[in-house]
């Protein structure tokens, strides 16, 4: 199945908060994202990252056959690391496993790279989501570390892991 990254658009909020009311899905997002989560609360992330300033923030709908079925962002970092942008993603569950989450990643980073001075773009999923690990390393992102006890989700304490890709 292709997928294609493009804008979001508000007309995007129905599928946007149908793909987020997923537990699965929460439990690998950072906190923040409410829970049942809705039209209104998607129509507001959207239109902050359309209001974004467009060299820091480069935020897209993962779409197949133009519906929205995910997010990715590349977000700018600041001071010496300025040319370092962090990375998230989530897909929506009916379509897990096919593809969709790392042809996503790629067509970001070509994005970013090609269009941007930065340098380096890294993620931080979950040590125990091995399926995000695996796409990140089908894109080129080398593990760096674990980062121990680096989080706390649902009350439980969580060791991430540190991927990146580098420009070149």
């Amino acid at each position: 199945m292709e997928c294609k990254i493009r804008p979001w658009r508000m007309e995007d909020a129905a599928d946007l908060a149908a793909a987020l009311n997923n537990k699965k899905i929460h439990n690998n997002l950072r906190d923040g994202l409410p829970f049942p989560y809705t039209e209104e609360d998607a129509k507001g992330f959207i239109g902050a990252m359309l209001a974004a300033e467009p060299n820091k923030t480069f935020a897209f709908a993962i779409t197949v056959e133009d519906k929205a079925i995910g997010s990715i962002g590349v977000f700018r970092q600041e001071n010496i690391h300025a040319r370092t942008a962090e990375m998230g993603y989530y897909v929506a569950e009916p379509f897990w496993g096919q593809g969709i989450g790392s042809s996503a990643i790629a067509q970001i980073c070509d994005h970013v790279f090609e269009n941007t001075d930065i340098l380096r773009i890294y993620a931080e999923p979950f040590a125990y989501n091995a399926a995000s690990c695996r796409i990140l390393e089908k894109n080129g992102f080398s593990c760096e570390g674990t980062l121990h006890s680096n989080a706390v989700k649902n009350g439980v304490v969580l060791d991430m892991k540190m991927y990146a890709r580098v420009k070149g």
